[in-house]
């Protein structure tokens, strides 16, 4: 395991392959197991866990308001949940999330409303730079307190509702803070009301549904979802055995696609219909991929991805898919780079506001390709060619403290043979630690270089 900083160079192709792999469990739903198992009764049981940085940033936060976590075996644990408001720390005590944005939105949720809170939220560089203006305004109607005052990013101290009372929310794009809502609404009086305007991602709802009378879900009549949230009630332990992360494999499928007379099989993959709109999209331009032997374990879809080259069209993506296809972005603008033709990415200005800015960083580094681009603050033209020239350039990515971005430069080398240097690579151990074995299991080379 590798835990100090280092860089990351690759320098030659991949070649064809014929492989089965596993790819790493799911981030966000290893992290909602125990962020909910720690507010329910009993002992929750959490197995498949992503043992990811970002976990553990959250396993942290959780042990530091008094959660007794236990871990039985490799990716496998126990949660000893108190119950709602059950949460306890010393004034002024310091939460550290690391970078992980989904471990603060949903902690931020559940802390809101939970009794004699006054603790500090803080984060990694990268994390800290993170607009935290909409989540701030959501628990603010609960009566949260958030100092110092218009102060927008972390660190930010957080004094919780005295008098915690459900409110009424319009959900838009993003999971985790309808995620945040939800929580908090959990140990609030009433009922909360959220409206999703647009469907993102749910596995939060899926994991209330496993306990009785707390959540309810039904369309209204513009057809959006209405879910009903009721405050101060009882939540069953969990039992939840984590699938493999649909995101994570979306490097691998595409690596794939892009390799002549390569083809894949990806076991025990999370099926989500939220979140694989980045299959969806490519399948529709051409890809062959295939979900085989699909089941429905704890109100999630589990299967398997089978995926062979494609020749591709260029991609026309509407704003429909960002919100299923959020964090594959980089990776769709790699394969749209490699793709003949004009690919247009509408929708997407949220980038901007992710573990770095999306848009221009990706666009940086297709550039140093000679791939043509051009962005404006909610679409992406990318000019694509089937074929890179000859680049005698290194492709060069900085500390951006982005795994996604990190992990899509890889891609790009090792289909086109262009070298690339990508600074502070330790960074895809917050999502993907077992990413760089995984591509080596593929036949990819690369040199691990130790910053010293």
């Amino acid at each position: 395991m590798i835990n100090k900083s280092f860089s990351l160079n690759i320098s030659s192709k991949i070649k064809s392959y014929n492989k089965r792999i596993s790819v790493d469990s799911d981030k966000s739903i290893s992290i909602r197991s125990f962020l909910i198992g720690a507010v329910s009764h009993s002992i929750s049981e959490i197995k498949n866990v992503l043992e990811s940085d970002d976990i553990f940033s959250c396993i942290n936060c959780l042990k530091k308001l008094g959660v007794k976590i236990d871990k039985i075996k490799t990716k496998q644990y126990r949660v000893y949940g108190n119950g709602l408001g059950s949460f306890y720390a010393k004034k002024n005590a310091v939460l550290d999330c690391g970078n992980s944005g989904t471990t603060a939105r949903l902690l931020v949720g559940l802390l809101s409303t939970n009794p004699d809170i006054h603790v500090k939220i803080k984060g990694d560089h990268s994390l800290n730079k993170r607009n935290m203006q909409k989540l701030i305004t959501i628990m603010n109607e609960f009566g949260t307190t958030f100092l110092p005052k218009n102060k927008t990013t972390f660190p930010l101290t957080l004094v919780s509702s005295k008098m915690p009372i459900g409110i009424e929310y319009k959900a838009g794009v993003s999971a985790q803070l309808k995620s945040a809502a939800m929580l908090a609404g959990l140990n609030a009086n009433g009922v909360t009301n959220i409206i999703e305007e647009n469907q993102s991602r749910n596995h939060t709802e899926n994991m209330l549904l496993q306990s009785f009378n707390i959540i309810k879900i039904k369309k209204n009549n513009k057809r959006q979802n209405h879910i009903k949230v009721y405050g101060k009630k009882y939540l069953s332990p969990l039992k939840i055995n984590v699938g493999g992360d649909p995101s994570s494999a979306a490097f691998f499928t595409a690596l794939t696609l892009l390799t002549p007379n390569a083809s894949l099989e990806i076991k025990h993959v999370g099926l989500n219909p939220r979140r694989i709109g980045f299959y969806n999209l490519l399948k529709k331009h051409g890809a062959k991929i295939k979900f085989k032997n699909i089941k429905k374990i704890n109100h999630e879809f589990v299967g398997n991805i089978h995926i062979r080259s494609s020749k591709l069209k260029a991609i026309k993506a509407s704003p429909d898919y960002y919100v299923s296809a959020t964090d594959e972005y980089p990776i769709l603008f790699i394969i749209a780079a490699l793709t003949e033709g004009i690919s247009v990415f509408k929708g997407i200005k949220d980038l901007a506001n992710k573990e770095s800015n999306r848009i221009e960083e990706m666009k940086k580094i297709l550039i140093q390709t000679g791939i043509k681009c051009k962005s404006s603050k909610n679409e992406m033209k990318i000019f694509g060619v089937s074929k890179l020239k000859n680049i005698k350039t290194t492709i060069k990515v900085p500390n951006l403290g982005d795994h996604r971005i990190c992990m899509s430069t890889v891609i790009l080398s090792l289909v086109t043979g262009v070298k690339s240097e990508i600074k502070n690579f330790e960074t895809v151990r917050t999502s993907s630690p077992s990413f760089l074995e995984t591509i080596k299991l593929l036949g990819a080379k690369f040199e691990i270089k130790k910053t010293i």
